[in-house]
């Protein structure tokens, strides 16, 4: 579907609770409690950077939003190799009061989650469901299989301008499984840029 993206800078109004992410960020003090190898439990300690960079306005017909190109690498600490990337857009709906979410992950897994915020909120929760017609997830076949994502939960706290965190829970269902596993992430981010 072809669409309309503003090639002139977005201002910080436009971009509502997004603004005060634009910029690279680095935080060092992840916590990651992931499947293991043998399906179990792992955590990892790690540390990632983060760069926001806006796009300009998006032009749906009727509806405009502002974006963010993001990108995303993880590295566990004290390794060189990274163990986790993923890329895509936070998006800005000022009329519907809407933060959109949508990323890919290389393992084949992609996720547009959303959630409504007020325009100037420091903090906001985007969810993602199996299923939804809107904010959805979608898998490779294997992952569908072995380790289906069912549901997706973001929660984001500005602290400062120089800080952000955020939890998420990945939601798994797992193959000779009965109960949820909670893949969750955490960090705090400071800016570099």
């Amino acid at each position: 579907m072809p669409h309309n993206i503003d090639s002139q800078k977005v201002n910080d109004r436009a971009l509502g609770p997004l603004a005060s992410l634009v910029g690279v960020w680095e935080g060092i003090k992840g916590h990651d409690t992931a499947p293991s190898d043998d399906r179990g439990t792992e955590v990892n300690k790690f540390r990632e950077r983060i760069t926001f960079t806006p796009i300009g306005a998006v032009n749906n017909h009727e509806q405009v939003i502002a974006g963010l190109r993001y990108s995303t690498v993880a590295h566990r600490l004290g390794e060189d190799v990274p163990f986790h990337e993923e890329v895509g857009y936070w998006l800005w709906d000022g009329a519907a009061k809407q933060i959109m979410r949508c990323f890919i992950v290389p393992r084949g897994i992609t996720v547009l989650a959303g959630g409504v915020v007020e325009p100037g909120a420091n903090d906001f929760r985007l969810t993602a469901d199996l299923g939804s017609p809107t904010f959805g997830i979608c898998s490779n076949p294997f992952l569908d299989r072995e380790f289906k994502t069912v549901r997706y939960e973001l929660d984001v706290k500005i602290l400062s301008p120089d800080s952000w965190s955020y939890e998420e829970d990945t939601q798994l269902l797992m193959k000779g499984r009965t109960e949820i596993f909670h893949h969750r992430d955490r960090n705090l981010l400071v800016r570099v840029t």
